[in-house]
């Protein structure tokens, strides 16, 4: 008997976290995210990319985080009372590595049915389009939804992997 594979039945329908950075709204899928934790002190490591803002200390875990915005080429993420960080685990290539992004507030957790998912558009957007799994359909509005495997590139997840393999400065 044929086993039933929720990712290729047709209608699917798939939660996403919603979180607001700017006046846009964005999207991840839950099966990316572990937790969303306050924000807190992040302690800075030198040579890193302006995206990521440095590491904080997770359960013995030295997790880097990352400013989606400076990482799509725009201003600084403004914190506020309700910014907090989203802690994903992204694998991608083999190599899985547990990352934090600072957003400005988080909305909801969203269930977005398949037929409601636009292809990114191939123009007008100031985020590179690789890094977009598509245009979610939310009543009026429309959520920016994120691949976040490939925000991180190769090359940065093995300077993150290094990164988090020193020991973090006393």
């Amino acid at each position: 008997m044929p086993s039933f594979n929720p990712a290729t039945a047709p209608d699917t329908t798939q939660q996403y976290l919603t979180f607001s950075l700017g006046e846009e709204l964005f999207a991840v899928g839950t099966r990316n995210v572990r937790e969303i934790i306050e924000y807190g002190r992040l302690t800075p490591v030198p040579l890193m990319p302006a995206s990521i803002l440095g590491v904080i200390n997770l359960r013995g875990g030295v997790v880097p985080i990352m400013d989606l915005r400076q990482r799509f080429g725009q201003q600084q993420t403004q914190i506020g009372r309700r910014s907090c960080i989203v802690i994903l685990e992204v694998v991608r290539e083999q190599m899985q590595q547990v990352i934090g992004i600072v957003v400005e507030a988080v909305n909801a957790v969203l269930e977005i049915p398949e037929q409601d998912i636009e292809p990114a558009p191939s123009f007008g957007s100031h985020i590179p389009t690789d890094f977009l799994l598509g245009m979610g359909k939310l009543d009026e509005r429309l959520v920016v939804l994120l691949d976040i495997g490939r925000i991180l590139s190769l090359a940065d997840l093995r300077q993150l992997a290094t990164a988090a393999a020193q020991p973090e400065p006393a």
